[in-house]
């Protein structure tokens, strides 16, 4: 049969089709932008209509699928990656339903569609994806089934509900290998596409702070990460997440000093308590990590810098779990070294000069008292400065304006002027990027801290204590905060429904632990418990072999013919089956009562038992009635029973 001669599609079979191919669309379109998802959905729900009757003509179906590409470009303004590549392949999958009206269409369109949930988890990992990617295996499944009977002209007719079931049992055979592949098959260390480059888009802690740079970071509520204590808990106002730490200002941006990475951590005397706790945190593809202000040690893998700024030797592509201890800083680098002096106090040149005026009076007020130009600085921000996210893009003289003319901003606002104030002053001064508090969700007992709780604080260099914490924008008093971000907790404003949205973090955290944490070092781990040091090696072996025994099962199973689903026939092939080894097996094409007579002249000893059994199978193959369930029962019995 040609091509051109496949059975066309009726009304049920092509159901089943596209039903799979929506089930197969939908979790990709989930993670596409919203509009984006909205126009591909409209348009193939448009093109299968237009086509339901008959495919559209050749020239339709290219100028679609021309315009929804040129859709899909200027959606991803042209910037050509996974993330454009996964929206073009939804886009594609669209249209193809525009042109499918035979079995063989059907069949591309099938196969083509399985490679969306494929797409979707190269962006999302989550149970979401896995859970509908499921479902549209299994849909996809059961219209492969209707297909193949339209191929052979046999068409069975069960109901949905059969018919799902019977893919769902071919699923599951596949089930032991795929378990098998992820809990055995070695993991590399980071995975080999990366982080998508939407999650690269999120503004995060990068290394640098440039004016307006974090507004829309101060407005993504995802989570950042996820933090567990053992044993004693900071209080809010001691919990600072140290990130990065900016040394060199331009006039307009601060960035972190590369050369300082090398040198081993500051001194640093530090008090009690120490707090023992676990991070989870979410891929940024960055190395830096953040911890509890002031972190002890750095754990494997990490190493602290002089700043006591943790960094790793490969990018955060996965999540990652980390082991950390941390304390309240007592005395923190009590003698600075003329190097570290110079950097801390560096101003370019041409830049600020009314702040520069100002800090030159102060120091001339206080003499060598640098705790009270600090003390002076706080005083003025409680009395005059207020804080607000509505701040206009400044000019070249940033520090000047923001002191002198707004005098309102937020965290990246108040922590930078107040370093170069510092610094114009003539104390060594530096801005410390990362996170300020955090949600203690009260189902899992573990705090989530958001990327909306980033923050910015300064640190002074001061004769005795070393570097200081200084916070200017908590000096803001509470009557000038005009408009914040700060009923950010998961579930508020939410009233009833706060609960269920904590249960849902809960769930995403453990699915966080048990799955997407699941990384080459915990796979090495497994076996520990054990006695055992899984090499790579003897983990591939070990996979191999359980792959293996999941083939052969489906095997075995295909052999017992457990795809049909009329118990009574299964039971008459197995029957077939045993005399077969016996050299007296029933030919495809011989009667039931024949058969028995041919074994019955070779095998007199048997032959009662098999003559009766095989009149009461044609009885019922070709003169039952329906509804006589309980007779097709006893005779399956029997026939199992049967031994040659």
């Amino acid at each position: 049969m040609g091509w051109r001669d496949t059975p066309r599609l009726d009304v049920r079979t092509r159901g089943w089709v596209l039903a799979a191919a929506a089930a197969c669309l939908v979790p990709l379109l989930l993670q596409l932008r919203p509009a984006l998802a909205l126009a591909i959905a409209i348009t193939g729900i448009a093109g299968t209509a237009l086509s339901w009757r008959r495919p559209l003509p050749i020239v339709a179906r290219l100028l679609v699928a021309l315009l929804l590409l040129a859709v899909v470009l200027a959606a991803m303004r042209f910037s050509f990656g996974r993330d454009t590549g996964c929206a073009l392949l939804a886009a594609m999958l669209a249209v193809k339903p525009t042109e499918t009206s035979s079995v063989r269409d059907a069949r591309s369109l099938v196969g083509f569609a399985l490679f969306a949930p494929f797409a979707t988890f190269l962006l999302d990992q989550g149970p979401l994806s896995l859970g509908l990617g499921s479902v549209a295996a299994v849909l996809a499944l059961a219209a492969l089934q209707r297909l193949a009977e339209l191929a052979s002209g046999v068409i069975d007719a069960p109901g949905a509900r059969r018919r799902l079931l019977g893919a769902i049992r071919m699923a599951a055979l596949g089930l032991p290998f795929a378990l098998a592949a992820f809990w055995l098959f070695p993991r590399l260390a980071t995975p080999l596409w990366g982080v998508p480059e939407r999650a690269l888009a999120r503004p995060g802690l990068s290394g640098e702070m440039s004016p307006g740079q974090w507004l829309d970071l101060m407005t993504d509520d995802s989570p950042a990460l996820r933090a567990r204590f053992f044993g004693a808990v900071p209080a809010m106002d001691q919990m600072y997440w140290r990130g990065p730490v900016l040394w060199h200002y331009d006039g307009r941006t601060w960035r972190q000093s590369g050369w300082m990475g090398a040198i081993p951590p500051a001194d640093a005397r530090t008090g009690t308590p120490a707090w023992d706790y676990e991070i989870a945190l979410e891929p940024t593809d960055r190395r830096q990590l953040v911890a509890l202000d002031l972190p002890l040690a750095a754990p494997p893998d990490a190493r602290l810098s002089l700043d006591h700024g943790l960094h790793v030797r490969r990018p955060l592509s996965t999540l990652t779990r980390w082991r950390l201890r941390s304390a309240p800083p007592l005395a923190y680098e009590p003698v600075l070294k003329v190097t570290l002096r110079q950097a801390a106090l560096r101003l370019p040149d041409g830049f600020n000069p009314r702040t520069l005026a100002l800090a030159r009076q102060w120091r001339q007020d206080a003499g060598g008292d640098d705790a009270a130009i600090v003390r002076r600085a706080l005083a003025w921000i409680r009395s005059d400065f207020g804080y607000t996210l509505d701040t206009p893009l400044p000019g070249r003289h940033a520090v000047d304006e923001f002191l002198f003319d707004t005098q309102a901003g937020y965290c990246e606002h108040f922590s930078a002027s107040f370093v170069v104030l510092m610094r114009a002053a003539g104390i060594p001064a530096r801005v410390v990027t990362g996170y300020a508090g955090g949600y203690r969700n009260p189902i899992g007992d573990y705090w989530l801290v958001r990327r909306s709780d980033a923050h910015a604080w300064a640190e002074v260099w001061l004769d005795g204590p070393g570097w200081t914490r200084v916070d200017p924008t908590a000096a803001v008093a509470p009557e000038r905060i005009y408009d914040t971000l700060a009923d950010r907790a998961p579930g508020a404003g939410f009233g009833d429904l706060a609960p269920a949205v904590d249960m849902a973090d809960w769930l995403r955290r453990g699915w966080n632990d048990f799955v997407l944490g699941f990384d080459a070092a915990r796979q090495r781990e497994m076996f520990r418990p054990l006695g055992l040091e899984a090499t790579p090696w003897q983990l591939a072996a070990l996979s191999g072999a359980i792959a293996v025994l999941a083939l052969a099962l489906a095997a075995w199973l295909v052999a017992r013919r457990e795809d049909e689903r009329d118990s009574v026939l299964r039971a008459w092939h197995l029957l077939g089956r045993r005399y077969a080894r016996i050299g007296l097996g029933r030919a495809q094409d011989e009667p039931a009562l024949a058969w028995a007579g041919r074994v019955a002249a070779a095998r007199p000893d048997g032959a009662p038992a098999l003559v009766a059994l095989s009149r009461r199978f044609a009885r019922w193959r070709y003169a039952r009635q329906q509804g006589d369930a309980s007779v097709a029962h006893a005779l399956a019995r029997d026939l199992r029973a049967h031994r040659p």
